[in-house]
């Protein structure tokens, strides 16, 4: 006797483009359920309010001016390295390198503050550290672009490693400049005449950043989307047989936007140590070249949605070490609450592009 094969409980279907209002309602959806998450899990662990951590989470980074400009800072910081990798990701070309890019970026600006010091003006070491940073990031991209463009080599792996090599190479320079001597870090360079420092704006220490950030994301949304090379990119990344059928080539389309991407990693690496930091270490970039990926991928590579991304990223991370100092918890507690909340918006993603259908009943087939 055959029986009759037993259909699934459920069926995943790809979903047809969901209307911009839907898309972040059920984003918005996801948020609020993971808010909900996080403030049983708080009660059950910790027996805090809920909403005075909720509190604290919003005064991390609004609570003072100064911390409101802080959270600026880093979301600049964190956006250019985004807006860096972004054109690479676009042709599907996977740079996970920003990490290092960034480092030799910072390593141009201070050789030039270091060893430019007593020998320029303030003027000419500050546009030799521009042009040094942009170029560095971009060689250190490049390498891995022509291997992928030559000898067809995986570029996730090569940029992957090109971070360690970065670090290293960073740490080796800190220990031959170190001051002072036996401390094995740089420390504060230039602080009396302040050579290779970049100009404040006003009052307002971090306000430079800013602005170079927010123009860059702008030439970025135009390059992408109204630009040749812009079109020749994404076209490259649906097919590369298609680009070739049509006349675009390949290799140099992969060369030149691999350079791109590694020239704004310098300049984010140049901004670090002459705007913000006026030192090198080799957590200068702070991993931002990783994070860098989820946030140009959750604004689906659109410069302006990585402004909220970065946002959101940066206000959780400022959020999760509020929670340590105010409560007196450990600080990976607050790290739990920020992937928790990571969690369901990146799974909020899934619903957006699909949808799931159940099985009908027995009755209502007959009918």
């Amino acid at each position: 006797m055959n029986k009759k094969a037993r259909e699934p409980l459920f069926h995943i279907t790809k979903r047809a483009a969901l209307p911009w209002w839907a898309v972040w309602a059920i984003r918005g959806g996801a948020l609020l359920a993971a808010l909900i998450v996080c403030g049983v899990i708080t009660s059950l662990v910790t027996g805090e309010n809920p909403f005075l951590v909720y509190a604290a989470i919003y005064k991390g980074s609004f609570g003072t001016a100064r911390k409101l400009w802080v959270l600026l800072q880093n979301i600049a910081m964190l956006l250019c390295v985004s807006l860096a990798v972004t054109p690479a990701f676009r042709m599907r070309c996977w740079n996970l390198g920003g990490e290092g890019q960034a480092l030799a970026g910072a390593l141009a600006a201070a050789a030039c503050m270091i060893c430019l010091r007593d020998k320029l003006p303030n003027g000419a070491v500050i546009l030799l550290m521009i042009v040094t940073s942009i170029l560095a990031g971009a060689i250190w991209a490049g390498i891995p672009a022509f291997f992928k463009a030559r000898f067809n080599t995986n570029e996730t792996l090569f940029t992957l490693m090109m971070n360690y090599v970065a670090t290293q190479l960073v740490a080796y320079y800190c220990v031959v400049w170190e001051s002072p001597k036996g401390s094995g870090n740089i420390g504060i360079i230039n602080p009396n005449t302040q050579i290779g420092w970049f100009p404040q704006i006003g009052s307002y220490k971090y306000l430079l950043n800013i602005i170079v950030v927010a123009v860059v994301c702008l030439g970025m949304y135009v390059y992408l989307n109204y630009s040749k090379h812009g079109y020749e990119l994404a076209v490259v990344g649906e097919s590369e047989r298609t680009a070739r059928y049509v006349g675009i080539k390949v290799d140099r389309v992969i060369i030149r936007t691999m350079l791109l991407s590694g020239a704004i990693c310098g300049l984010a690496g140049l901004l670090l140590v002459g705007s913000t930091h006026h030192t090198l270490t080799p957590t200068i970039v702070e991993g931002r070249g990783f994070t860098a990926v989820m946030v140009s991928w959750l604004a689906k590579f659109n410069p302006i949605w990585m402004i909220l991304t970065s946002f959101l990223l940066v206000f959780l991370g400022r959020g999760a070490s509020e929670i340590a100092t105010k409560f007196s918890l450990n600080s990976s507690f607050g790290d739990i609450l920020t992937g928790i909340i990571l969690f369901f918006i990146i799974g909020s993603e899934f619903f957006i592009n699909y949808q799931l259908k159940f099985r009908r009943s027995a009755g209502k087939e007959g009918k």
